[in-house]
């Protein structure tokens, strides 16, 4: 048995979850924090022996050296914490630059780490200073041991996710906060933390966007439309590939089909163009048929890393009383660090 087996709460237990709901609860019980764009970490320490974990239970301490460094710092010899790891770059949170860290060779990680360092933003705390589970404890409580570590003093590498208790106030944050914000989490400060259940609450900041079709792929095996291929223009007046939707109906797409292939006709895009297979499916065609810049759409969309969607969108609805050229890059938005975003809601980053 590890020194880390030897805590109350060990590596392998599942963070506890939120699911999506279409708007906040409200009653006295309820507190919100903003949800963070970044990887979902839990953080064991035992002495100098740490362990980072994914939300997947994967290690990720190799990946992120100087968060170990960190918690090895902390003067209390037993910790478990519940966070999520963000990389600030030039006062923005990059999920990129979180990516990046994800690499086999040492040699750039070590180098990332001091180009880039991560932080790890705390919402919850799952053993005390005596090293007592505070699983069953309610989340004020546990919210309350939290904040000891910040009493002695903030960490390097550390900030404490601000709350409210006020729903008036976490509705600002989604209205005014735009693409700073991912969404917000509302938890009822008498629960419990019950690892791997959802029993919290999210409701996440979805955005939309006017795009060209730029172009659009066939299904695996079959004749009609999977996926509309989506680009905007960069401020140089090229139509860069921004990411994909694939939720057309499925009575819908024999008709257009034949609608797109009236229009096929290269390049499709004057500026980055698609790759290969989608990432997000490996069973997706490669190929892709370019598109004269005539049709747009508008989507749903979450999150926005490098310019382009992370994940698939939702499409909405045809814009047949838009321009293509209206369709620019500038409509995105992007996150912003926590520090902006604290300006933003009007808290203090670390605000207890």
């Amino acid at each position: 048995m590890t020194i880390l087996e030897k805590l109350a709460v060990k590596p392998g237990v599942a963070p506890m979850e939120a699911r999506l709901v279409d708007a906040l609860p409200e009653g006295a019980n309820w507190r919100y924090e903003p949800k963070w764009d970044g990887f979902r970490c839990l953080a064991f320490k035992a002495d100098d022996t740490v362990e980072l974990r994914s939300k997947a239970g994967k290690p990720l301490g190799r990946y992120f050296p100087e968060v170990v460094a960190f918690l090895q710092a902390l003067p209390a010899g037993r910790i478990v914490l519940d966070g999520e790891l963000i990389v600030p770059v030039d006062g923005m949170l990059s999920f990129d630059a979180l990516q990046m860290r994800l690499h086999p060779a040492e040699s750039r990680i070590r180098r990332l780490s001091g180009e880039t360092p991560a932080q790890l933003m705390l919402f919850d705390r799952l053993i005390d200073d005596r090293g007592h589970s505070l699983l069953a404890a309610p989340l004020k409580n546990r919210r309350r041991e939290l904040e000891r570590l910040f009493d002695r003093g903030d960490p390097a590498g550390f900030r404490l996710s601000p709350f409210t208790e006020d729903v008036a106030v976490a509705r600002s944050w989604l209205a005014q906060a735009g693409g700073a914000l991912d969404g917000v989490v509302a938890k009822d400060r008498e629960m419990p933390y019950e690892p791997g259940e959802r029993v919290m609450l999210k409701v996440k900041n979805l955005r939309t966007a006017d795009c060209v079709v730029g172009g659009f792929r066939y299904g695996s095996g079959s004749a009609e439309v999977a996926s509309l291929l989506l680009g905007l223009y960069n401020a140089s007046g090229r139509l860069d590939h921004v990411g994909f939707t694939s939720s057309i109906p499925a009575g819908e797409r024999l008709v257009l089909t034949a609608r797109l292939e009236a229009l096929i006709e290269p390049p499709g895009f004057t500026g980055r163009s698609p790759g290969g297979p989608s990432r997000w499916s490996t069973e997706r065609s490669g190929d892709w048929q370019p598109l004269r810049a005539e049709l747009v759409v508008e989507v749903r969309y979450d999150h926005v890393t490098g310019d382009r969607f992370r994940h698939g969108t939702r499409l909405l609805r045809w814009r047949p009383d838009k321009a293509p050229a209206q369709c620019r890059i500038d409509q995105l938005q992007s996150e912003a660090g926590p520090g902006m975003l604290a300006t933003m809601i009007g808290l203090k980053a670390d605000a207890r």
